[in-house]
């Protein structure tokens, strides 16, 4: 079982720890509060990214493609804390997000965050986009051993074991 949790304005997670140690895999993505300086909005994001239950943060930079550009974040300071406390960063699929940019996933690879590529579906026909996460992917050097979401579920959940608090 899996979720999406909002990251709220504070970095904290809009359900409470009890609900959320209900779920196998928590993804933690923000939805509101968009226009935060540079440096609360890091903070925001890395104290989701620090929170025991957070497996993966959700379309990382907010952006959407010829609709708006991302927050203003420190994706640097996010990939260190993604290998830092062992998380991963999605690839959101979605071809108006597109979000982790090929370039920064890249990165992410370089310093050992897995990527998961997710659709972002809302409905069964959005499963297909799938592919634009898979053809950035491709983009930005990542291998299957990159992508977090192309392993088994017994090595997922061995990886969510490995880090202290899973």
């Amino acid at each position: 079982k899996g979720i999406e949790t909002e990251i709220l304005k504070d970095g904290s997670l809009d359900y409470p720890d009890e609900f959320l140690k209900r779920f196998e895999f928590i993804i933690a993505s923000i939805h509101s509060s968009f226009q935060m300086p540079r440096e609360e909005m890091t903070a925001r994001i890395l104290r989701a990214l620090a929170h025991p239950q957070v497996d993966v943060i959700g379309h990382p930079t907010g952006r959407l493609v010829l609709g708006r550009p991302g927050y203003q974040v420190d994706v640097d300071a996010l990939i260190d804390g993604a290998a830092r406390w062992g998380k991963a960063l999605e690839l959101n699929s979605h071809p108006y997000r597109l979000d982790l940019d090929w370039r920064r996933c890249r990165q992410a690879r370089d310093a050992g965050v897995p990527i998961s590529i997710n659709p972002d579906a809302h409905e069964t026909g959005g499963i297909a986009d799938i592919r634009w996460g898979v053809i950035t992917a491709r983009k930005g050097w990542l291998r299957r051993q990159d992508v977090l979401n192309s392993r088994g579920w017994e090595e997922l959940l061995a990886w969510r074991r490995s880090r202290s608090g899973a």
